[in-house]
């Protein structure tokens, strides 16, 4: 009868063993597959802020536009480049980010220039 304990016990804590075993191959998996995919859309969004703030000096505000390309990823970044009184009337820069695929800066271009407080004129359909 002690036999039989035994061998049921060891039948349970190999049974356990495997699970254990298995479950640590499925978070393997798991990690592997996430490195492979490269950095999650917030993680790129908050590299090319902290990239571009310290490549220019200028303090990165918000980001207008995001979008994932077969290279990398591509943002449009706007910069607050000259603080004025009332902030109204501070320059406002907007960048053209470009990241390759693990979210490192490889590029960037200012498209636009202006004024904290004016409308974009285009959104409105037309200048």
């Amino acid at each position: 009868m002690t036999n039989t304990n035994n061998t049921s016990e060891s039948q349970g804590s190999q049974h356990s063993s495997r699970k254990q075993h298995k479950s640590h191959k499925s978070q393997e998996s798991h990690q592997e597959s996430h490195e492979s995919r490269g950095p999650r859309p917030m993680e790129v969004l908050r590299e090319a802020r902290a990239q571009l703030a310290e490549l220019t000096g200028m303090t990165a505000e918000s980001v207008s536009s995001f979008e994932q390309t077969e290279e990398g990823w591509v943002l449009e970044v706007e910069v607050l480049e000259l603080q004025r009184v009332p902030d109204t009337m501070s320059l406002m820069g907007s960048y053209q980010v470009e990241l390759d695929s693990q979210g490192q800066l490889t590029g960037y271009r200012r498209v636009r220039r202006y004024e904290r407080g004016r409308a974009d004129s285009r959104g409105s359909g037309g200048r």
